[in-house]
């Protein structure tokens, strides 16, 4: 199952919960701008095997087998090894619902190249949906960008955008008003100065 939607706490509360009962496995990754080491398939695939591993002991084994193959660790494993020990990991039998959230795509770089960044991730969830694993469960949240559109729009996902819904206005000038009014500096503002930055942010924050 393929789900798109902005990812809120709300969201990942619900799959931590079933996590924390043994009723499900989650990996979270996020495509950080400010990280380069965290804006390629490369890191999103080491993160997620390194997740899966955590919470599972015949993963961790597979994990371990791969960490052996390459000299304890000492030679970096190519991107296609990296993606048969997370094939392994998820086509192991007898294991729950599975979730992977992919947050913040939209900042996996889309730079001139080929492949960029963004296509190689892109080409992956591809390949995780086409698995047709009844037990995985891919969360994909991002802008709406044209590229990923085209992508992931012929799979199916189930869609959900969030950026016009009334709660989530609420929720983002409630954010910006605890910012504003705990900030020590803006703490000293005119209470008009204050709620001019609050309105003005809201306005151009665009439900993100």
């Amino acid at each position: 199952m393929l789900f798109i939607a902005p990812v809120r706490s709300a969201v990942i509360k619900e799959i931590e919960s079933l996590r924390a009962a043994g009723l499900a496995t989650m990996a979270y990754y996020y495509f950080d701008f400010r990280d380069i080491k965290k804006q390629d398939c490369y890191g999103f695939l080491s993160s997620l095997v390194s997740q899966l591993s955590a919470d599972s002991d015949a993963c961790y084994n597979i994990l371990s087998k791969l960490y052996s193959d390459h000299i304890r660790g000492t030679r970096k494993p190519d991107i296609d090894t990296l993606k048969g020990c997370m094939t392994d990991m998820l086509n192991l039998p007898g294991q729950g619902p599975i979730y992977i959230v992919l947050d913040a795509l939209d900042e996996c770089p889309n730079s001139p190249g080929r492949p960029s960044a963004r296509e190689e991730v892109l080409e992956l969830v591809e390949e995780l949906v086409r698995l047709g694993l009844p037990g995985l469960h891919l969360c994909v949240a991002s802008r709406s960008e044209m590229d990923i559109r085209i992508v992931l729009e012929p799979l199916m996902p189930l869609q959900i955008s969030l950026h016009d819904e009334i709660g989530q206005k609420e929720d983002i000038i409630k954010y910006i008003n605890s910012v504003v009014h705990s900030d020590r500096n803006m703490r000293r503002w005119k209470e008009e100065d204050k709620q001019l930055v609050v309105d003005t942010l809201s306005d151009y924050a665009n439900g993100m």
